[in-house]
Parts: structure tokens; sequence; C-alpha cells
């Protein structure tokens, strides 16, 4: 199948696009403007029921809102595209909008930049004792993109924006003197958009004996959703494939963590045959998704899509909070909502799908979960812990926060019975400082 891609400017060559308003598709090509936009053939042919837009739950997934931007933004942008003003004009709004919508949540240019021999390491990340992400420079965009991707600034043109490694040696050289680290996640954009030449280059190297205490190695990648091809038909699939296999055999646990978003995405045929393909190498498939109004914010497509996963062969993960960045207000739905959506969905499900974990907020502290609603003491709380921290001594360690059915981020919560402060923040404050 053709792979052919669709940016801002290629928007009046998708004749679906005929079924909305004028007002609707300046919308699009207003927002687009500001956060990045880019859909494949394959998205627009397979997963998009064109009879539903813009309701469609995958269009609006893959295509830019107007409600995506405040009014403000939208306005001041909107007027730039009417009276045609100069592309440095329309480019330099762009920017300053961008600096105020939290480009970088969780202090992902600050706490989580390692650093080798004093310098700061270019696109590595190690928030957690255990696990380093790397940002390689060639995977830095995807098959297409999500609207509510809170790695959206890596797609926008900016270079102070983007973490991006343009060599794996001073990865390995870091790993090599890190005999903590057990799992290294290969993030961006997509890694599996590079070639698996490339691809060879970050992961052959860390099968030798001098990174035998790496023994988990993840790949993010949204390719089964959006070119389920990669695996099946293009030039170098069998070759990726046979790659995952020397990974798998050289003693590696390998993950691909995919994300599916709605369960529409695992209907067409090639995602199964695709699926098929990568378990036959070993290699284990798990799934993972941020809970998205508009989008998936019913408990019923979460269980569907569970229960398909199971039957696929893929393992649900993680179902996460949308990141406090970009277009979150669009998508944003509160705590105490997200965790009824979680436990109707999960009820539902066999224990085989009851893997998954949630909701749970990827916050500068750490990955915090909304473990329930309880009163204790007489006083309503949420139920909070760490399934992973800055300071592995969190971990799993219950604390509570005032029942609040307004808040959507852990920033918006405060402390329950009286207490000035959970019993961590200290201790972060001071690693901020």
């Amino acid at each position: 199948m053709e792979s052919r891609l669709f940016g801002t400017r290629q928007l009046k060559q998708i004749p679906q696009l005929k079924r909305l308003t004028d007002e609707e598709r300046f919308a699009i090509r207003v927002v687009a403007s500001v956060l990045p936009f880019r859909v494949n053939q394959y998205v627009i042919d397979q997963l998009i029921d064109w009879d539903n837009i813009p309701a469609d739950p995958m269009f609006q997934l893959c295509f830019p809102q107007k409600k995506m931007l405040s009014p403000v933004h939208f306005n001041t942008m909107a007027e730039l595209l009417q009276r045609q003003a100069a592309p440095e004009q329309v480019k330099q709004a762009a920017h300053d909008i961008h600096r105020e919508l939290n480009p970088h949540p969780a202090s992902q240019q600050t706490l989580n930049v390692p650093k080798l021999d004093g310098v700061p390491l270019t696109g590595v990340q190690h928030k957690y004792r255990e696990t380093v992400l790397y940002f390689p420079s060639q995977g830095q965009f995807c098959f297409s993109y999500c609207t509510f991707c809170f790695r959206w600034p890596q797609f926008v043109g900016e270079k102070d924006l983007r973490i991006a490694a343009t060599d794996p040696i001073e990865l390995f050289v870091y790993l090599g003197r890190h005999q903590e680290v057990s799992d290294l996640l290969i993030t961006g954009g997509d890694p599996l958009v590079m070639d698996t030449r490339r691809l060879e280059k970050v992961l052959l190297p860390l099968l030798s004996d001098e990174f035998s205490h790496l023994k988990n190695i993840r790949i993010g990648t949204k390719a089964l959703s959006y070119w389920p091809y990669r695996f099946l038909t293009d030039p170098d699939s069998d070759a990726l494939l046979r790659l995952f296999e020397r990974v798998v055999q050289a003693g590696k646990h390998l993950a691909l963590m995919v994300h599916f978003n709605h369960w529409r995405e695992m209907q067409p045929e090639p995602v199964g045959k695709a699926i098929e393909r990568i378990r036959g190498t070993g290699a284990l498939i798990r799934s993972q998704s941020p809970l998205l109004r508009h989008i998936n914010d019913d408990p019923d497509v979460w269980r569907r899509m569970w229960q398909e996963q199971v039957q696929l062969g893929v393992i649900p993960y993680y179902m996460f909070v949308v990141r406090d960045t970009g277009p979150r207000s669009y998508f944003e739905v509160p705590l105490v909502e997200a965790w009824h959506i979680y436990r109707r969905a999960v009820r539902k499900v066999s224990g085989l799908a009851r893997t998954v974990r949630g909701p749970s907020m990827s916050a500068g502290p750490g990955k915090v979960e909304i473990q329930g609603v309880a009163e204790i003491a007489g006083e309503k709380v949420l139920v909070l812990r760490f399934i992973q921290g800055r300071n592995p001594g969190w971990v799993q360690k219950p604390f509570f926060a005032r029942y609040d059915e307004a808040a959507t981020w852990l920033d918006q919560l405060r402390p329950a019975f009286g207490e000035q402060q959970f019993f961590y923040q200290e201790e972060y404050t001071t690693m901020s400082a």
C-alpha cells in the first residue's frame, strides 16, 4: 500500500475534507500552523469513518480541531492567515504560542537530563534509577501525528525544544558507567521510522557482555496503528524482524511499547498479521494510551480495546492521564472521572486484561496512580501511590489527597487530613532547586 503523507500544505489534496464546512477546514489549517499535523494514506483510508466527521474518534486523533487552541491563540493565528501575513510573522506567532503551552512538562529538560563527565547528554533522559530513555535524531517524526501528543515540541521545527541524539556512542559510554540501569527505552518521535540499518547501530552494540546489566530493551512505537506494513511489506521489514530475533536470542527482553488509543485501530487485517510476525520473533507487545476526551472517554471503549488486545496477544499495560502540555484542555478528563472510567472498564474484563495499570500521571516526581476514592476518618479522599518515582523509596507508598472532582493533574490536588504537603514534596523541591 502507498504510504503517502499529508501535512498542512497538502490539506487541499485530501478529498474527504470537502465534507467539512469552509470554516472547519480553515480551523484545521489554523491549528496546524501551531501544533504539528501529519497524516498518511493508510490512516485516511483504513481508520477514519468519514461519514462521522468531525466527531469520529480517529479523525479527532489525527486532525487538529479548533478548540485545541485557546480562543486568544486561535484568533491570533487566524488573523495572520486571513491577511496572508509573511511566513516569518506566522512562524514567530507560533513560536510565542509554543512557549505558553508548557512544551516540556515534568522537568524533561532539567531534572531528567543526565551528565557525562559533567556535560549534559543530548538526547538522553534518566528520570528513574533503572530506566534510561534514548531519542535517536533519525527517529524524530512519526508515521502520522496524534493530536494529543505530549512530544509535540519534537515536531514543530524549533531546535531548542527538541530532544535528539545524533550518535549513540555517548549513550553506550553512559550505560557502561551506570550498572544500575536495567532498562533502555528507545523513543522519539517513533524509532521505527528509522531504517533497520540505523536501528542496528543502536541495538547491536548493546548485546555485548559489556552491557550484561541491561536486561530489557523497549521500543516506543505507533507503527502498529499507523503503518502496520512496517512489519509486513516495507523493503526492510524482514530485516527488522531478524533484528528483533537477534536481540531476543542474545538474552534481552525486547518489548514493543505500542499505542492503541481506540479499538478501531486494531480492526484492519494487516494489524493482526503484523502482531503475529512480531510475536514470532520472541518480542512482547505492551499497549498503553492516555484517557482522552473526544476519543476514548468511555468505559466500553477501553473494555473492548483491552479484550481485543488480549485476543491478539498484546498485553494491556497503562492507562495514562493526558499530560499537562500542548492541547491538554481539549483532551483532559478530571481524575475522579478517569478513575471511574478505569474501574467500570476493568471490572468487565478477565484477569488476563487486568495487567493494565492506571489511571497514571507521569508527573515531575514520578508516575502517580489514582487507586480510588475512599472515606477515612470522616474525610472523603483520593487514594494515590507512586508506581515509579525519582526516589525509589517513594514507590508503592500510599498517600491521600482531598477529594476534588475538578482536578485534572497532580499539582491541582491538595493533601488530605489537614497536612500542609504530600510526603514527597520537600525532597522533590530540593531536587528541583
